[in-house]
């Protein structure tokens, strides 16, 4: 029984310290955002998270918005990739958390899809397990380069479209997230596949041409 009663405070202090780290980055602005995307993409969650202070910020700042957002995708995309370096060091030990089924749809993803496995997950809010995909893709050796480029292309996009319904809604884009957020981000997705099929056909095309 004592020690239930130790652990239990201790998880009781441990949550108070990070409400505590959390209020003092969001005195910091664009700073302590990116600090709190940074911790929570790699492991360290506090309170809220980046979600909820890019809303609240962007609500009460509009002008600030898209600083907003640009410095939580940097900090989130160096979190990810600290995680994404420390699970291709570790290889098949990084994957005892992963359910073998889950493990196996991310591998087939990552080598049909390449960066569109990791960047449009990256949009998806939460509660989406991302960091299966973080930790898959350093396992499966997915090149750094391109990675931290499909980090960065999903997170702005996420943090871009919560800063931007934090401007048109107000506080109220968490409650609109947490009900369509996903409808929402799933069809900004698919407006993003559609652009870049037409891109690729029109690449495609020119090639095929003949020189004049």
């Amino acid at each position: 029984m004592p020690r239930i009663v130790a652990v239990t405070l201790a998880i009781l202090s441990i949550g108070s310290s990070l409400r505590a780290l959390g209020e003092w980055l969001m005195n910091l602005g664009a700073l302590g955002l990116f600090g709190i995307s940074l911790l929570d993409s790699a492991l360290v969650p506090l309170p809220g998270g980046p979600d909820i202070a890019v809303i609240a910020m962007s609500a009460r700042n509009h002008a600030w918005m898209p600083l907003y957002a640009i410095s939580a995708a940097i900090g989130s995309a160096i979190g990810c990739t600290l995680l994404y370096l420390i699970a291709r060091r570790a290889g098949s030990a990084a994957l005892k958390r992963v359910e073998p089924q889950r493990r196996e749809r991310i591998e087939n993803w990552l080598g049909r899809y390449d960066m569109l496995a990791v960047a449009v997950p990256a949009v998806l809010p939460p509660p989406f397990p991302f960091k299966p995909f973080v930790i898959c893709a350093g396992v499966f050796k997915l090149k750094t380069s391109r990675f931290v480029a499909a980090i960065l292309l999903g997170r702005v996009a996420r943090f871009f479209i919560e800063g931007w319904l934090a401007v048109r809604f107000g506080e109220d884009a968490e409650r609109i997230i947490r009900r369509h957020g996903v409808a929402v981000t799933i069809a900004v997705v698919l407006i993003f596949l559609i652009v870049l099929a037409l891109r690729r056909y029109r690449s495609r095309l020119r090639e095929s041409q003949p020189p004049a």
